[in-house]
């Protein structure tokens, strides 16, 4: 009998997995899967618990929010033959659940796990750790990326924070070096994202985030530091406009980037705490994990 690994935020969405949990191991039980169900009890437990003992499984299945999913995906990433990855989003689905067409419905992503199609997709490492959407620093990331869900409106965030800023002052610039496929970048910036789930232009649609999650490379966005209240608007306008080719940011696609400061930078990672670092490569692991999808 094939055997799955179904581990679970308890606190998740308001705890509401509470209300499915029965339905979702019937279903997985009708599939002919012997069912193993952990509720994490602490921050790292799905990690430590899928790199410890997920090569026992031939499907691991988890649901929570993004810390959970990147928990379980960082512990994937520490097995030399992974199992197939099943996802149930709780809460507001986000972009990564979304552009699996994953249901907001509890029940119906677990029927997609048992009837869905593999699909590999690409998954970030940033020095020893792993993202599966997002790293990102500067101005803005405690508001656009550590509430969780905030990420399904990424670009709103930034205008909106943007707008909000009266003083140049405000606002704490970092001067770093950007190495990436021969090229070199040297600058002060406010803000930077390395994206594996941006469209082509950055962003697509008003503020919402396309989806390309194996093709290998990563986008990257740095935000300059503007010098005057113009450029400060004119920076505003070109994202309010989706114009990431204007003068005051610098946008590129890349499978590798490497970034150095001078100073310790604060890092998001799928919008949790990625450390404080003055040295950072980031690779794209191209189509490193096998997770499980709706049909197209």
């Amino acid at each position: 009998m094939k055997r799955l690994l179904f581990i679970y935020n308890p606190l998740a969405g308001k705890s509401q997995i509470k209300n499915y949990l029965s339905d979702i191991i019937d279903i997985f039980v009708k599939a002919n899967y012997e069912v193993t169900v952990r509720p994490t009890q602490e921050k790292h437990d799905a990690y430590i618990t899928i790199s410890e003992i997920g090569n026992d499984f031939n499907l691991i299945v988890t649901s929570g929010g993004d810390g959970t999913l990147n928990e379980t995906i960082s512990g994937l990433m520490q097995l030399n033959d992974r199992p197939r990855l099943g996802y149930i989003p709780a809460g507001t689905t986000n972009d990564f659940a979304s552009s699996l067409g994953l249901s907001k419905i509890m029940t119906e992503a677990a029927e997609t796990i048992v009837k869905g199609e593999n699909f590999f997709c690409d998954i970030g490492s940033f020095n020893e750790r792993f993202f599966t959407y997002i790293a990102a620093f500067g101005a803005f990331t405690e508001v656009a990326y550590q509430t969780p869900q905030q990420t399904k409106n990424m670009l709103g965030q930034l205008a909106y924070v943007l707008e909000g800023i009266k003083s140049l002052k405000s606002i704490k610039a970092y001067h770093m070096k950007v190495e990436y496929d021969g090229n070199i970048i040297e600058d002060d910036f406010i803000f930077g994202m390395v994206s594996n789930s941006m469209s082509v232009g950055g962003f697509k649609g008003k503020g919402e985030l396309g989806i390309v999650l194996d093709d290998g490379l990563f986008e990257a966005a740095l935000i300059k530091m503007p010098k005057s209240a113009i450029e400060l608007q004119a920076t505003i306008n070109a994202l309010l406009k989706l114009e990431f080719d204007c003068e005051y940011i610098y946008f590129f696609r890349s499978a590798k980037i490497d970034i150095s400061c001078q100073d310790s930078v604060s890092w998001t990672l799928d919008g949790e705490f990625g450390g404080n670092v003055t040295d950072v490569t980031i690779k794209n692991q191209n189509k490193a994990i096998c997770i499980i999808k709706n049909p197209d």
